[in-house]
């Protein structure tokens, strides 16, 4: 996701600001109005946490992981709190239900993955993590 959407907002920032997530769903142009300069810096940051996320993912190192996974969660929760206080801008339900599932698994699935890499939680096999 991070790599995606941060190259479509580095590179397509007008695109991205009018078809997020998908054409005719205007997440982002509902909000506010269009600024190419932030859009830009947005599809930067995102394009830096992939780099980030997957370094983490190659290297499976445990604080490595977990760093990578609480900076994204600094970023993510904000972002899902942000949105959720938005919903009343859309008018469909598809929208609202869309927002809730997709931003909320930005969030859902880093807690999910940052239990997981605690000591003890999971064998050092399975993982195969890296001290």
């Amino acid at each position: 996701m991070s790599a995606g959407a941060g190259t479509w907002a580095l590179f397509l920032p007008r695109l991205f600001y009018e078809g997020l997530p998908l054409p005719g769903r205007h997440w982002v142009s509902t909000l506010g109005p269009y600024n190419e300069h932030l859009l830009r810096d947005v599809g930067a940051l995102y394009l830096a946490f992939a780099v980030l996320l997957a370094g983490a993912a190659i290297f499976l190192e445990r604080r490595l992981v977990q760093v990578s996974l609480v900076a994204w969660l600094v970023s993510a929760v904000p972002h899902f709190v942000y949105h959720m206080t938005m919903l009343h801008h859309f008018p469909l339900l598809v929208d609202k239900v869309g927002q809730v599932v997709g931003y909320g698994s930005f969030v859902l699935l880093p807690l999910i993955l940052l239990l997981l890499t605690q000591p003890g939680r999971l064998s050092r096999g399975r993982f195969f993590w890296k001290r």
